[in-house]
């Protein structure tokens, strides 16, 4: 008896998600977690402070 009680959640959980799956648009999570990440790393790149080096003037020349 208690493996039908502790399994039952995860049994029902697994059939409406199969229902839902079949019978809605759910979106690609997947899909949209490399969209946002790829968003985040334009978002870095455009904000950054440029690198002391890239400034130039900064007296480190190398003679």
């Amino acid at each position: 008896m208690g493996l039908i009680r502790s399994s039952f959640s995860f049994v029902a959980g697994t059939v409406c998600g199969i229902y839902i799956a079949q019978n809605y648009d759910v979106p690609n999570i997947r899909a949209l977690a490399n969209d946002a990440v790829c968003r985040a790393k334009r978002i870095e790149e455009k904000y950054r402070k440029p690198d002391s080096k890239s400034r130039g003037g900064d007296g480190d020349r190398h003679v």
